[in-house]
């Protein structure tokens, strides 16, 4: 066969598979953009909802979402009511089950606690609570400060000590107390979620003065700390002053005193000085 022949065929043959391959490729992107997308209803915030609050039926709304929809979205309005909220929910933001407690244990901060954990407040002020930086889902360290068991009696002596560390907030506001005179008044409480030991420890530590120090979500490293006393925060940072060193050389015994024997010649006088016996004049 004629080579010229043999390269035209081959040429045609491989426009007529880009031809094929370019009529797939567009009547494929046709075909799916005519093919109907899925649209699922999922049930949403008609309102913002904070923490604790238990759903009913005007806190709930429906949307539309196209395509695959978030795991754990809820579908039926019937399956959220009643449950409560376990962190804020947004306005039109689809309600997932993650976002709600199991049915039946109610709503409010009980809800929010994991099992085998506990709940404790801490009264702070807001200078102690970090000047009101502390806010649901920070890591805090739990300070306190007074002076330790078997002081002696006026000997004022104050100790800071870290007892607690990297322990996670629930919630942060205000609580109405009375005092002595029964005039109620706002105190700043922060629960703090805690094992069942850490909360023995925050007990004893209410009857000290408590501060909350912040710190980083991500460092979760729990460093060792000494406690530190009120005399320290006074002692110079300067070297301690190097102490002379004690000489070895042996005291000098002096000298034995001497004799002095006066000469008198006509009315001149004179003094003669003779050393003592054993020693030098």
């Amino acid at each position: 066969m004629n080579r010229r022949l043999l390269t035209i065929l081959l040429v045609a043959f491989v426009v007529a598979g880009a031809c094929a391959y370019l009529v797939f490729r567009i009547a494929g992107s046709r075909m799916s953009a005519s093919r109907p997308t899925k649209i699922t209803r999922v049930v949403s915030a008609a309102k913002d909802i904070k923490l604790g609050t238990i759903l009913s039926a005007p806190d709930l709304s429906t949307v539309e979402m196209a395509g695959s929809i978030p795991q754990g979205a809820i579908l039926k309005p019937e399956n959220a009511i009643g449950r409560g909220a376990i962190s804020d929910i947004y306005q039109g933001e689809p309600i997932l089950e993650s976002r709600l407690a199991p049915a039946g244990s109610g709503g409010g901060l009980a809800a929010t606690i994991p099992p085998g954990m506990r709940a404790c407040a801490v009264k702070v002020d807001q200078v102690v609570g970090v000047a009101g930086f502390v806010t649901p889902g920070m890591r805090v360290d739990v300070l306190v400060s007074g002076s330790p068991p078997g002081t002696q009696q006026g000997v004022q002596t104050t100790v800071t000590s870290t007892v607690l560390q990297n322990i996670g907030v629930l919630s942060a506001g205000t609580d109405i107390q009375r005092d002595a005179e029964g005039k109620p008044h706002q105190v700043q409480v922060v629960n703090l979620l805690v094992t069942p030991d850490q909360a023995q420890t925050l007990s004893l530590a209410s009857n000290l003065k408590i501060q909350l120090v912040l710190r980083n979500p991500l460092d979760t490293k729990v460093a060792k700390v000494p406690s530190t006393e009120m005399n320290n925060l006074f002692m110079s940072a300067s070297e301690p002053v190097t102490p002379k060193r004690a000489s070895t050389r042996r005291p000098r015994k002096p000298a034995p005193p001497g004799v002095s024997i006066v000469v008198y010649n006509g009315s001149k006088k004179s003094e003669e000085k003779f050393a003592a016996p054993g020693g030098q004049e």
